[in-house]
């Protein structure tokens, strides 16, 4: 029986204020944006992805918060569907396992496109009433699927994740001063007269590279994230892995003019920078670091396969070649997902492997794995 079925948004809020602040009171008065970002999207009932908002949709009067490129047009899984084909054949898989799967409108195009040739399809997802919106949407391709909320020890096939690794919680790094004599500390969240607030205590953890400069500097690491990456690499036995998100690499990443740091909220289509209101009411994500992913994955003992933009990877992928065949309205809405301005530069799609490395096709032409 999931908690918030009958719950209005302002007592949805008021309800995980009240379990966030047991927890920061248990803690001793302060907890890291990591654990107050987990409480925030994950509480079992009252988080962003685990309670009964619409979250996923087009515009905003549908009560949705943002649009992912599955939502804006079929021809993402399509052309995805293209790379998952390809990898099948390389790897001898033939299972998709999906993490994050939203509104179930990615594994509806990715059954849709390869047919018999995905034989099971298992999506990994911590949300309730987000699985029963899924199962809803695929029930014609209900005798392939299969919903788990953790990985086995073992498995195999190709794994896929839109806008993943950006909903995992991060660390908040706060240098005060600049580069020379300046102190880092661990930016995390405090209560004051009932209020969730800032607090920074002086930490050991550090970003990845020095940031030169003279200016105060916030910013993100990502250890769950590559905690992810590491148990993929743990469990896998054999496949592909292919993770499409909004991000960087390390040194654009850690650029000395980035020194806001880049946790986003998101809600009724509309961006802000405060994720200490409106909890369980918005999302909250980071870009991603995929140099820190790509070394976890090397670390652990894979082949980073390729590096790109989503434009790039998705016109490698055929993209181009089916938006000809759309009417004008449907094309337009198409071209957002390789725009620079809109999907197609920030996005990036990151592949690994197990094994012996080979080159996906989504990489083609302009990989930037040299440049991680």
């Amino acid at each position: 029986m999931r908690a918030v079925t009958t719950k209005t948004p302002d007592s949805l809020t008021t309800a995980l204020t009240a379990h966030i602040a047991d927890a920061i009171t248990a803690a001793g008065g302060w907890i890291g944006f990591d654990q107050f970002m987990a409480l925030a999207l994950y509480t079992p009932g009252l988080g962003y992805y685990a309670n009964d908002s619409a979250k996923f949709g087009l515009l905003p009067d549908s009560g949705s918060d943002f649009v992912t490129a599955p939502e804006l047009t079929p021809l993402f899984g399509q052309t995805l569907a293209v790379q998952v084909a390809e990898a099948f054949e390389h790897t001898g898989a033939n299972e998709v396992w999906e993490f994050g799967a939203g509104s179930g409108a990615l594994a509806l195009q990715l059954l849709d496109a390869l047919g018999d040739r995905v034989q099971r399809y298992t999506i990994v997802d911590l949300s309730g009433s987000l699985r029963a919106r899924q199962q809803a949407l695929l029930a014609p391709h209900a005798h392939k699927l299969q919903w788990v909320d953790a990985l086995p020890e073992r498995f195999e096939g190709v794994v896929v994740g839109n806008e993943v690794l950006d909903a995992m919680p991060v660390q908040l790094l706060a240098r005060h001063g600049g580069q020379q004599g300046g102190v880092w500390h661990e930016r995390g969240v405090a209560l004051h007269e009932g209020a969730f607030t800032w607090a920074d205590r002086p930490t050991a953890l550090r970003p990845p590279v020095e940031v030169e400069g003279p200016q105060d500097y916030l910013t993100e690491i990502h250890a769950q994230g590559e905690g992810f990456i590491r148990t993929l690499a743990d469990r896998l036995a054999r496949g592909a892995i292919f993770l499409l998100d909004y991000g960087f690499g390390e040194s654009e990443y850690y650029h000395p003019q980035r020194h806001m740091g880049t946790v986003m909220c998101h809600q009724g289509h509309l961006a802000d920078g405060d994720p200490l209101v409106a909890v369980g009411r918005k999302d909250i994500t980071a870009h991603v670091n995929f140099t820190a992913m790509a070394l976890a994955a090397q670390d652990a003992g894979m082949n980073v396969l390729g590096y790109t933009t989503q434009a790039h990877f998705l016109i490698n992928c055929g993209l181009a070649q089916r938006m000809v065949e759309l009417p004008p309205l449907e094309r337009a809405t198409a071209a957002k997902l390789i725009m620079e301005h809109e999907m197609g530069e920030l996005f990036k799609v990151i592949a690994l492997g197990v094994g012996e490395a080979w080159e996906p096709i989504g990489f083609a032409q302009g990989d930037r794995s040299h440049r991680l």
